[in-house]
């Protein structure tokens, strides 16, 4: 199996359409259908339905998809890796980020850092702490930041300088806005919004005996998202404070959790890993910051 077939089998993937992913691919139409018949050869798995005018993804291409990129992503930071061995000025940092008002600290800190290293390139993937913990896994990062306490015999852990409080967000017109700070008591009977991850390891020990008393009405990865369900009236969004515009005017408003919960962030990277110049100078540095 060949990386250019599986970067070719995700441009029909994307593409939806065989002959415009042969135009951009710039082949011809039947030597891309003999690389795709090949490959489902090969995984002995049909991985495209034909219909008349588009095509679409098997259960097995679903699959394939995935891993395809995964392994593509692997293979391009390989190349960047070695490309960079001998470059102290510069060279690529992947990072995975969870959502945090606190990445702004590492984005200010990655603003100073490239000062000091013009040629550095930084590439970054947005995700909750389960997306990126598995991509660090893969290898396909550098560095996760992260919202839950990591494994501290399996990473290099540096925490960040604040902690992310809680707040409920509700619609301004909701029964709770005007309330200075919310108890578990007064989320019985209100359908909630929170992602599943927080769902499970931070509001059960905030609520105790009251959690199960508690409605889930729907789980958002994106804070953003659950606060358009939020601001129509339709529940209350748990989530950190910070992420999301409740100014005057935005139609929301958060309130402080109570008792108070908080959630530290972590940056963290694997143990006994191997990393480019540019990449140990970024742990120095930023090691040497915290410290400071």
């Amino acid at each position: 199996m060949e990386l250019k077939t599986l970067q070719n089998f995700l441009t029909i993937a994307r593409e939806e359409n065989m002959t415009k992913a042969a135009d951009i691919l710039h082949i011809t139409q039947p030597t891309l259908s003999r690389q795709i018949k090949s490959l489902e050869d090969e995984l002995g798995q049909k991985l495209f339905i034909r219909h008349s005018f588009h095509i679409e993804l098997t259960e097995a291409g679903i699959l394939l998809r995935k891993q395809a990129e995964d392994l593509l992503s692997m293979a391009n930071k390989i190349t960047d890796s070695f490309q960079s061995l001998d470059d102290i000025s510069g060279g690529d940092l992947y990072f995975g980020l969870a959502e945090s008002y606190q990445i702004g600290f590492l984005a200010e800190f990655i603003k100073d850092f490239k000062i000091k290293y013009p040629n550095l390139k930084y590439h970054i993937t947005s995700g909750d702490t389960e997306q990126v913990l598995e991509k660090l896994e893969k290898g396909i990062l550098d560095f996760a930041a992260i919202v839950e306490k990591p494994d501290f015999n399996k990473y290099n852990v540096v925490s960040f300088p604040e902690a992310d409080k809680w707040v409920a967000v509700v619609s301004s017109s909701h029964r709770l806005a005007s309330k200075s700070f919310i108890t578990p008591k007064d989320l019985i009977g209100v359908p909630l919004f929170c992602s599943d991850q927080s769902w499970e390891k931070d509001i059960p020990g905030w609520a105790g005996r009251l959690f199960s008393e508690l409605t889930l009405e729907g789980s958002f990865r994106l804070s953003y998202n659950g606060s358009l369900f939020a601001k129509k009236g339709l529940g209350c969004l748990l989530t950190f404070d910070k992420l999301i515009d409740t100014s005057e005017g935005s139609g929301l408003k958060a309130i402080p959790l109570s008792p108070a919960l908080l959630t530290p962030m972590y940056l963290i990277w694997k143990k006994q890993q191997v990393f480019s110049p540019i990449a140990e100078r970024f742990i120095y540095e930023f090691q040497n910051l915290n410290e400071g």
